[in-house]
């Protein structure tokens, strides 16, 4: 039997194809879906990757663009600049504007910087847990600063950046600054409790435990050695043959950060891995062989990396916008004192006098009572320390605190819901029309009646003293995951945990914000006026 084949439809075919190709390459609308779509992606990587904008004008940007989607037609760079950014900041600002009301108890970090244009700026980061109980950190404002850096000026904008967001002070914990005079002046004239910045002070304490003749001569070849090797390549290739031949990591010289205490130490520690290699391409090298390090440089420095080197993570650790930071705090003071920098047998007596100096530095700056008062109240409200590192004579001074803050904070929400309820009663309730009683309401006032009252301060005893008969959690776990577990059980102590555990322990991310203002005010972008630059870090941080 014969085969039969259908007929082609050429001009069926012939025609979807021409549907195609034209749809190909007719331009999308501005005012379609998908345009916005994709104009809003860009604005977006603009701002969250702190790109210029005149990245759109560049023919490799425009290329990739339209070889993702040939119908797309980037928009100008001013429709970026004066329309699209100015709607995002609007829209990211009401979103977080929208959370802030949500949020009861709030921290802050603050800092002030100079742009690349010489342009004053006071940055002010609030931090939170929400109800979800997640730590957050919400940059509210980059702000010109254009007046003189009085602790009167400072203490101003602060009080102006809180109103701005309709924050009340009242619920405001606490605020974590470095220890510039006056930023402690700005705190005690808006009557703030403010907690010293920890990788500050320890850059403190390290750089007064350091006043030493030795220390400035071994630290000075230090940074000597590593300027000569990273000014000549010559020599930069010498040391990677002499890392080869010496069987040594093939690392590069670490130079000296002034404001990075750990830096220096950093610096040290490559010094001394490297040593064999600098000393053999130094030593063919009549015009730079004093450079080599002597062997009393060297005991100089072997005594400063072994009392500094336990100490460079903490700072780091300490520095996370993510996690609870401020209960670490006593633990860290602690071990400080009882492990790190606890003296050694083997110790030399310079290693010995820098621990004992950093030490008693810390000791002396946190001493402050409202400050140890604040400390050991985060401590005990993190499930993996308690009262562990809080001692005896103490721990009923902070019960007392918790419960006293705990009955204050049941009793406004009481309030609150008592109003609300009867607002939502009123407004469904028309006027004039007299309420009627429900069955189950006289069996209410009867239980409530024949029942013995329980009273307030009992109820917060008993959730104090439950808590902790509770085992403590592990070390690297998340208290906030364990509260959020746990929320049920302590309903009260829970709202003073999101209270004292969204302090932060550093400034470190009011100086992030800064660190995004350089990456956006560069050489080639530093006409942008101080608006713009608010608007842009706060994209960059908030997006």
């Amino acid at each position: 039997m014969p085969t039969t084949s259908a007929s082609p439809k050429p001009s069926t075919s012939r025609q979807g194809s021409l549907t195609d190709l034209f749809e190909s390459i007719t331009p999308y609308e501005h005012n379609s879906k998908r345009h916005a779509e994709i104009t809003l992606a860009i604005t977006e990587f603009i701002a969250k990757d702190m790109m210029p904008i005149r990245v759109v004008t560049t023919p490799g940007f425009i290329d990739l663009v339209r070889t993702l989607d040939k119908r797309y037609r980037m928009p100008s760079r001013t429709h970026f600049s004066q329309v699209a950014i100015p709607a995002l900041y609007k829209k990211c600002r009401q979103r977080v504007a929208a959370e802030l009301k949500t949020v009861e108890f709030f921290a802050t970090t603050t800092d002030l910087w100079s742009s690349r244009t010489t342009e004053p700026y006071q940055s002010l980061t609030v931090h939170f847990i929400d109800q979800d109980l997640k730590l957050k950190a919400r940059c509210l404002q980059v702000s010109y600063f254009p007046d003189d850096h009085t602790g009167e000026n400072i203490a101003a904008g602060l009080r102006e950046g809180l109103a701005g967001w309709d924050l009340p002070e009242e619920n405001h914990v606490c605020i974590t600054t470095d220890n510039a005079a006056n930023m402690v002046l700005a705190a005690q004239l808006n009557d703030w409790t403010r907690l010293q910045c920890f990788g500050h002070r320890l850059h403190l304490a390290i750089g007064h435990a350091l006043k030493d003749d030795r220390v400035s001569r071994a630290v000075g070849l230090c940074k000597k050695v590593v300027g000569h090797f990273s000014h000549s390549w010559k020599k930069k290739a010498a040391m990677s043959e002499a890392q080869r031949e010496l069987k040594l990591p093939e690392h590069s010289l670490i130079t000296e950060c002034p404001t990075r205490w750990g830096s220096k130490e950093m610096m040290i520690a490559r010094v001394l891995e490297q040593l064999k290699a600098i000393s053999q391409v130094l030593s063919g090298d009549r015009y730079a062989r004093s450079l080599i390090p002597t062997w009393q440089d060297i005991d100089v420095l072997e005594s400063i990396h072994k009392a500094l080197h336990p100490l460079l993570d903490f700072t780091d650790a300490l520095s996370g916008e993510e996690y609870v930071s401020i209960s670490y705090l006593k633990p860290v003071l602690h071990l400080l004192a009882t492990s790190i920098l606890a003296e050694d047998q083997e110790d030399t007596d310079l290693t010995r006098s820098i621990k004992n100096k950093v030490l008693a530095y810390l000791n002396e700056k946190y001493k402050d009572p409202i400050i140890q008062e604040l400390l050991d109240v985060a401590s005990f409200l993190d499930p993996r320390f308690k009262t562990r590192y809080i001692t005896a004579d103490n721990i009923p001074t902070v019960k007392t605190r918790l419960k006293t803050e705990m009955l204050e904070s049941a009793r406004r929400a009481y309030n609150q819901e008592k109003r609300s309820r009867t607002e939502s009663t009123q407004s469904a309730q028309p006027s004039g029309e007299k309420v009627k009683k429900s069955l189950g309401s006289f069996f209410k006032t009867a239980v409530a009646s024949s029942a013995s009252p329980v009273q307030p301060e009992d109820v917060a005893e008993a959730e104090l003293n439950s808590y902790l008969m509770t085992p403590a959690i592990d070390g690297e776990d998340d208290p906030l995951a364990w509260w959020k577990v746990h929320k049920i059980n302590f309903p009260r102590l829970c709202n003073m945990a999101r209270k004292y555990l969204c302090v932060p322990a550093t400034s470190a991310p009011s100086e992030r914000l800064f660190s995004a203002g350089g990456n956006i005010v560069t050489c080639t972008r530093s006409s942008l006026k101080p608006a713009k630059v608010d608007m842009l870090v706060f994209l960059a941080k908030n997006l």
